[in-house]
């Protein structure tokens, strides 16, 4: 997250002052990962938006890996199940209600081959795709997600 330096907000809740839908991404640069300290951060992140929240209903909450993005790098199936950081931190901080409703995307260099395992953990309801948007294999992320794995 953002903080404007003129007037010290984080840039993501101008959003959700006025109101909008939006995504929010929340995530770790790969040092601090390696530091296990992905929970720290994450909680940080998410502290510094939830007193602006008015109506979770309009935040979709995204975890991306900084170190993810645009590299190719995906985290595993296991690494990516950020929705149970974000999901711990909503029934410490805001509510269990809110903490169950909240929708989780994974973004983080999802590709065809990697969103099966991805969309079968439990804690992940989409994705945030990005260059592979742009891509024929765009079609077989939208297969997976038309027909996901089962969950145990």
């Amino acid at each position: 997250l953002r903080r404007d330096l003129r007037t010290g907000r984080c840039q993501g809740c101008q959003g959700i002052i006025i109101g909008l839908n939006i995504i929010l991404c929340v995530g770790e640069h790969l040092e601090v990962r390696e530091a296990g300290e992905t929970n720290v951060i994450i909680k940080q992140q998410l502290d510094a938006i939830k007193d602006s929240v008015k109506d979770w209903s309009k935040v979709v909450l995204a975890y991306e890996p900084v170190w993810a993005i645009g590299t190719g790098k995906t985290a595993s199936p296991e690494q990516a199940e950020g929705r149970v950081l974000i999901a711990d931190n909503g029934k410490e901080n805001v509510s269990e209600e809110v903490s169950n409703a909240i929708r989780v995307q994974y973004g983080g260099s999802v590709n065809g081959k990697t969103a099966p395992g991805l969309i079968g953990q439990p804690n992940i309801d989409g994705f945030l795709v990005g260059g592979a948007a742009l891509k024929p294999e765009f079609n077989d992320i939208i297969q997976t997600m038309n027909s996901p794995p089962e969950t145990e």
